[in-house]
């Protein structure tokens, strides 16, 4: 078991302590045991090996054994009979916005709330609004959170999905009686949130791949089996959706299960005003519905659909009906951006702040990945939570930065840290001055804690991209999909400002965030905006990250021009300067 797994199992513990009321020190010692953990520049089986774990400051005797058995055996009996000394709906009562540790106790202490369902109905007849603390205010929250949490409960963020099919689609793509196979729906199109995975295949043998597909390893339950469709819910609770047709049919069916409802309402209008029928088993010369064979028009590609109805072919992210007819017919439709034209990204933390891995483990990892550049940059001191960095720091890590990048010159490496930081927006400025900022060469501003006023929320963002060393907005909203709203902020406001100001937005590539949404792409575009494909990496393995935001991207209708991080990292620096030189 690596450090990563060890260090969370450490935070439950001190999670599962703080809702049974345990000394707050005792619950704080094993965050800090965490935070230690993941600081190590070596492998942790390596220092548990060698009797050295208790010389880690920050791991005391009691959880130095804990951490011992967790390494040596995979398990820790501590955990398991503490988790079974909990009711288990408590910690379900954690996801719900707003509701911590000591609130979920208190409730249970002085309700006797064991579940979501008993809080909803202690909200509903006004007993937690009684509670001392509490009040009608969070009881209304609470209750906002509940549903909140209930409208998206069949929802799954995009890298659970994507994490979900890619094994089964390898396994598909490798059966003898499968001719073409694909992934459809949401997750072809790479919609933020995805509500099940649909999988297309073309065979001469369906029930051989039904069989095969209901038997993958993974699987939960087996919810419908036909001849020629199944569905199965597999880790995780995600239901996927099998599809067998004859090859003739798989590029209408794929074309028909990947399209969004009004861009496949539109391509059968298409059809119809020329004369012919769309549907899932062809194109067919026909006035009437119909799967006569002998009227199937020959498609042997979607290229081919589009074609005959006098378009461009419009890439899958692109077909929400978002005006890509209207480029199609002109063929206008844009060459998207591709995420392996993505040199590095410029929001992303070390274990300075709240990330895993320290600089080398970064360096080692990125170069490995054969990427060109990787800014570092940790919280500001505001965000005290993260252990966010004050100026003495900064430029402590900015020294180290520099020592690291001379010795990959000397090494003949391409590859280069940049040294950065993630400022806070607060509500009477950024959280550094300009002297500090001047120093740095990439600067993220970001808003961590906003107000519910949509002009406030939105002076401040517009405040801080006049600000000659801030080159990019942040998470413009703040939203964290299927847990938390977006602020409220007047986007297009912001993205003006930031074409006034030659200010770059992040498209944020964390699977929470997504942030700026996809759908304020193209004007962000129209107005000269520049996006970052961030990943706003707190492991390394967030790097993969960088194929979710390009997907996104592409159904923003971005191309490698508008996508600043697909610069190599001369010309990165050369448009770096140009907001300060402006």
């Amino acid at each position: 078991m690596d450090k990563h797994k060890v260090a969370e199992i450490l935070v439950e513990i001190g999670t599962l302590l703080e809702l049974k009321g345990e000394n707050p020190f005792k619950t704080r010692a094993y965050q800090n045991g965490a935070r230690a953990l993941e600081a190590l520049s070596e492998p942790l089986e390596k220092i548990v090996a060698e009797d050295r774990l208790g010389e880690v400051k920050g791991i005391g005797e009691g959880i130095q054994k804990k951490v011992t058995e967790l390494v040596t055996t995979g398990k820790l009996a501590y955990y398991e009979e503490l988790k079974a000394s909990m009711p288990a709906g408590l910690v379900e009562l954690l996801g719900i916005p707003g509701v911590g540790p000591k609130k979920v106790k208190r409730l249970h202490d002085e309700l006797g709330i064991k579940s979501v369902a008993d809080l909803e109905a202690s909200c509903k007849a006004g007993k937690v609004a009684k509670l001392e603390g509490f009040g009608e205010k969070t009881q209304s929250k609470i209750l906002e959170g509940i549903e909140f949490k209930r409208k998206y409960a069949s929802r799954h963020h995009l890298h659970e999905a994507w994490a979900v099919a890619e094994p089964i689609l390898e396994s598909l793509r490798g059966h003898p009686d499968v001719v073409r196979c694909s992934v459809g729906g949401s997750l072809r199109r790479y919609r933020e949130t995805i509500g099940d995975v649909d999988f297309l295949v073309s065979s001469k043998r369906p029930a051989k791949v039904i069989e095969f597909f209901t038997t993958q390893p993974g699987i939960l339950s087996v919810s419908a089996k036909g001849d020629t469709k199944a569905s199965v819910v597999v880790e995780g609770g995600i239901q996927a959706d099998l599809r067998v047709v004859e090859d003739v049919e798989f590029p209408f069916a794929l074309a028909y299960f990947t399209g969004g409802k009004e861009h496949n309402i539109a391509m059968r209008q298409r059809a119809i005003a020329r004369g012919l029928r769309l549907n899932e088993y062809g194109l067919f010369k026909s006035k009437e519905e119909t799967r006569d064979p002998k009227l199937r028009v020959p498609c042997k590609s979607e290229e081919d659909i589009f074609s005959e109805l006098g378009l461009a072919y419009v890439p899958p992210e692109m077909r929400e009906d978002q005006g890509e007819f209207a480029a199609a017919e002109k063929n206008k439709v844009p060459k998207l951006v591709e995420w392996t034209e993505l040199r590095g990204t410029l929001h992303n933390h070390s274990t300075a702040s709240d990330g895993h891995n320290t600089l080398d483990e970064i360096v080692a990892y990125m170069i490995e990945l054969g990427l060109e550049y990787w800014a570092i940059t940790d919280h500001s001191k505001a965000s005290f939570q993260a252990n966010g960095l004050d100026a003495a720091r900064v430029r402590a890590q900015g020294k180290e930065i520099q020592k690291i990048n001379k010795r990959l010159e000397d090494e003949e490496s391409d590859f280069r840290l940049l040294t950065g930081i993630e400022v806070d927006i607060l509500k009477d400025g950024l959280d550094f001055n300009d002297d500090v900022l001047s120093e740095l060469e990439v600067v993220v501003a970001s808003m961590h804690v906003a107000g519910g006023n949509e002009a406030d929320n939105t002076k401040r963002l517009i405040r801080a991209a006049e600000n000659p060393f801030v080159h990019m907005l942040g998470h413009l909203t703040g939203r964290l999909l299927l847990e938390r709203e977006p602020y409220p902020v007047n986007q297009h406001a912001v993205i003006d400002a930031c074409a006034e100001t030659g200010t770059w937005i992040e498209l944020n590539s964390n699977p929470w965030r997504f942030d700026m949404d996809w759908r304020l792409w193209q004007y962000a575009k129209s107005k000269g905006v520049k996006c970052v494909i961030n990943v706003d990496a707190h492991r390394n393995e967030h790097a993969g990250f960088m194929r979710l935001g390009a997907g996104v991207a592409r159904k923003g209708w971005l191309t490698k021009a508008d996508v600043i991080n697909t610069l190599p990292l001369a010309k990165l620096r050369k448009e770096l300067a140009k907001k300060r030189a402006r």
